[in-house]
């Protein structure tokens, strides 16, 4: 994959996460037009954190996320952030989402941290799910 190790004054790093999470009531909405602002957001809200996405896909009621971190941000800081930011925009943007759920997410998340060997196999696993 050829990550760069992020450079700070007093360290270095690579820290991977894959995140996945779900739709409320795993209500398959995310595709077309929403599934593209979705991960346009996601992706908005990840530059926010100062942080890199490797892969990024969502699969009607999941979203995969594979991200580089800086060693600033733990893991449920970050879920905090890009939930929080995309379901406030998305349920501005497509308002039928409030009146179909209480909230565009779960509160819950699944996180995993890759090294650089293992993370090819995640990114090609994420880029795998649209073709399932």
């Amino acid at each position: 994959m050829g990550q760069n190790y992020w450079h700070e004054n007093t360290s270095v790093s690579l820290i991977n996460y894959h995140f996945v999470w779900i739709v409320r009531k795993r209500k398959r909405i995310l595709y077309g037009e929403m599934d593209a602002r979705v991960q346009q957001l996601i992706r908005e809200a990840v530059i926010a954190l100062e942080c890199e996405v490797i892969a990024l896909e969502t699969d009607q009621d999941h979203v995969h996320l594979f991200i580089q971190s800086k060693p600033i941000y733990s893991p449920a800081q970050i879920m905090h952030n890009i939930k929080g930011s995309v379901s406030h925009q998305i349920r501005i943007e497509f308002p039928w989402v409030k009146e179909k759920l209480s909230s565009l997410w779960t509160r819950s998340y699944f996180c995993g941290t890759t090294g650089s060997v293992s993370g090819d196999t995640v990114k090609r696993y994420i880029e795998a799910q649209k073709i399932k």
